[in-house]
């Protein structure tokens, strides 16, 4: 199955994570910059970064050696909701439900399609949540995931074009029980970088996106966004 890519376009992003069921006071909004002045306009609270950056030779490499020492070792025990990728062009869907599954808390998601789409997997391996978003038939959660995720690409402001071979990708950033991951639906695991909190998070996670500029530093195709809302 090919879908229809994702464009890192707030206004649509955020209103796909409204037909998911997120509250109206959430929002994706652009990051304007890493550094502690543009951070701090962004509105507070920030729940989760999402980041879109070119799949290059050096991203590849840095995978294949950061996965090969992970699985050297058992992966951290954690309470990470994570799902792998089995749908071509739905890279940027899978950071938002990444965004949104480990933060239910926060978000007070409403009833709809994703909450129920959430109950029916939440014993399911990663893989297998992955494999049910795929191959859903016309009767299930799944299949009114896919549909919204390409009615919101059309929206975007590119043409849109499921055989073109896109050369970006999203992953989400996020803090979980005062931990920091990069979840990314290529990954076999959430990929754990260190302690943080809420209040710490804005500036760990901009550190994690700043490390992906810096390995690619002569390509400038990088765009950052950042969940916000209220925890009210």
């Amino acid at each position: 199955m090919d879908l229809f890519p994702l464009e890192s376009n707030p206004e649509v992003l955020t209103k796909f994570i409204h037909v998911l069921g997120v509250p109206d006071n959430f929002k994706l909004v652009d990051v304007y910059g890493l550094d502690d002045e543009p951070l701090s306009w962004l509105p507070r609270p920030v729940i989760a970064f999402i980041l879109l950056f070119p799949c290059s030779e050096k991203f590849y490499e840095h995978c294949k050696k950061e996965d090969e020492e992970i699985a050297k070792k058992p992966p951290k025990e954690n309470n990470v909701w994570f799902m792998k990728q089995h749908v071509s062009n739905a890279c940027g869907t899978i950071a938002l439900l990444h965004c949104i599954a480990n933060n239910g808390d926060r978000l007070h998601l409403k009833d709809g399609v994703f909450k129920k789409w959430l109950e029916q997997v939440k014993d399911k391996t990663p893989d297998e949540r992955g494999v049910l978003l795929a191959e859903g038939g016309n009767d299930t959660e799944a299949f009114k995931l896919i549909s919204a995720h390409q009615q919101l690409a059309m929206e975007g402001q590119t043409e849109v074009n499921p055989d073109e071979k896109v050369n970006h990708h999203f992953i989400a950033i996020l803090e979980k029980d005062g931990e920091l991951y990069e979840l990314d639906g290529r990954r076999q695991h959430p990929v754990y970088r260190g302690a943080t909190d809420k209040d710490k998070f804005v500036h760990d996670a901009a550190a994690i996106c700043k490390t992906y500029m810096e390995r690619d530093s002569d390509d400038i195709n990088f765009t950052v966004l950042a969940l916000t809302g209220s925890d009210s």
